[in-house]
């Protein structure tokens, strides 16, 4: 078990490879592993058994073959096992479709044995679903593994895995990697294919990925998943033309850095959160790039927050819509969260959802003004450290006066009350930072490089051009290299 977790997945690849090990005696320490700790953190809430590739063994063989594996249990379908996205509403339908990426990744050799726990439709930067109960973090379990990756970044901290799928609608890979010690590289718009089931989700905002103990393994999972199919709504830019693993270990230039903790959303984050982005900032130009400061928050956050929750609001009343008409079932199925979310979509108008839609360009704008000037806009990932679990529980008045205003189908008047700012302070206050990158559909990425004094973790976010992948990944190789963690275990 201690050689099993001393290794990537990169390595255990090779190991699989030069026949020191076999795929058989890998998985059997995934699960072994996952038995001692999974009953402590709740990271995996469905066990699989491995279906095989369905593609032909390509020339060198499979990239990661024999590597156990978890999928997230949100979008990430495989066809004849329930994708529940964390609701007591499709915990039990089986999906009739295995999903893009997933294919992938099996085709890939990766052997996926479970999934692992999201809040209900991903909806929370922490992972608290009522179907499943709460994740917890390894390096210290009173606390969240953040969200809505939370399952995910917890099991590969702990050690079930080396790296671990994961998606990202508004920091989803970021905030989990960031509150477990782990890197995760949210990749621009388009460059990662969705379907067959889905299109763009969330209107673009959404994307795949991994949370990975090691850059690499997120460099060469990065080459796993990218490129279109037949049914992509568009063609992405192309990669570099030998992959991007390769980009990891070569020299990034000297980049210039623009830096900044202010968020409008929250004008007070906590010290850790700025002294994380300092001693990045330390790092930095100790590695000879340049790094200056900015005086305002880079981008007005709050409008954007706004924005954001907006079209989110109005997803959540299409899914829970879709979720009903496949199941038959009643609106109280579903979390009084979600309730609440759907009910306030349904009380948007086309025009405000168009128009906050069209509000994402302003951003996109500001953010190029800043990338014309500047190579990589570095923040903290997160505006505090990893709250406790529970942390975010509604009061019961508030989910009485939620509960009568849904009764009366007052969702309307929703907006008109406290409760509507109070989500907004809730759902973003401690993760300001990272819808920029999802709304302006820029690559960003989260790295492990600061631990608070009681020792829970907090990445910094670099944010890149469109297409900055490749420099992205250069970077983190650097500062993997100059500040390492994959050697820091959580204490579980």
């Amino acid at each position: 078990m201690h050689d099993y977790a001393d290794h990537d997945a990169t390595a255990l690849a090779a190991l699989v490879r030069e026949g020191t090990t076999t795929a058989e005696e890998l998985l059997a320490a995934a699960r072994a592993r996952a038995a001692e700790v999974n009953p402590r953190i709740n990271a995996i809430v469905r066990d699989l058994e491995p279906p095989a590739p369905s593609a032909p063994e390509p020339e060198g063989g499979r990239a990661f073959a024999g590597v156990p594996f978890l999928l997230k249990d949100l979008h990430q379908h495989l066809a004849g096992v329930p994708t529940s996205g964390g609701s007591r509403a499709l915990a039990d339908l089986p999906a009739t479709e295995t999903a893009t990426v997933v294919q992938r990744w099996i085709d890939a050799g990766l052997q996926v044995f479970g999934k692992t726990n999201t809040p209900e439709f991903g909806a929370k930067g922490v992972t608290e679903p009522h179907l499943f109960g709460p994740a917890r973090n390894p390096w210290d379990t009173d606390h969240t593994p953040g969200g809505s990756s939370g399952g995910a970044a917890a099991a590969v901290a702990a050690g079930i895995v080396p790296c671990a799928a994961a998606s990202d609608g508004g920091g989803s890979i970021r905030i989990p990697a960031s509150a477990c010690g782990l890197f995760g590289l949210k990749a621009g718009r388009g460059l990662l294919p969705y379907g067959p089931v889905y299109g763009e989700p969330f209107g673009g905002t959404s994307t795949d990925g991994v949370v990975s103990r090691s850059v690499r393994d997120s460099a060469a999972m990065l080459d796993v998943l990218a490129g279109p199919t037949d049914v992509s709504p568009f063609l992405p830019a192309p990669g570099p033309s030998d992959g991007y693993a390769a980009e990891v270990g070569r020299d990034p230039g000297r980049l210039r850095v623009v830096m900044s903790w202010r968020s409008s959303i929250n004008p007070d984050p906590h010290p850790e959160a700025r002294a994380a982005v300092e001693r990045a900032a330390e790092l930095l130009a100790g590695l000879g790039h340049e790094v200056v400061e900015l005086d305002t928050p880079p981008v007005d956050d709050a409008a954007l927050g706004r924005s954001f929750l907006t079209t989110w609001f109005a997803h959540a009343a299409v899914t829970v819509a879709q979720a009903r008409a496949a199941t038959g079932c009643g609106e109280d199925v579903f979390e009084p969260d979600t309730q609440v979310m759907a009910a306030l979509g349904r009380a948007t108008s086309a025009a405000r959802f168009i128009e906050a839609v069209e509000d994402r360009h302003r951003h996109v704008r500001r953010l190029a003004e800043l990338h014309a000037e500047h190579d990589l806009l570095l923040t903290p990932t997160t505006a505090t450290p990893p709250p406790r679990v529970g942390a975010f529980d509604q009061p019961a008045v508030v989910q009485g006066v939620q509960k009568a205003l849904l009764r009366a189908r007052g969702g309307g008047l929703l907006r008109f009350t406290p409760l509507v700012d109070q989500m907004i302070n809730e759902n973003l206050g401690w993760v300001p930072y990272t819808q920029l990158a999802n709304l302006t559909g820029r690559p960003a990425m989260s790295v492990p490089l600061h631990w608070t004094p009681e020792g829970l973790p907090m990445g910094v976010q670099l944010v890149g051009r469109l297409g900055s992948e490749a420099t992205l990944l250069r970077l983190a190789g650097q500062l993997e290299d100059a500040a390492p963690w994959f050697d820091r275990r959580p204490p579980l």
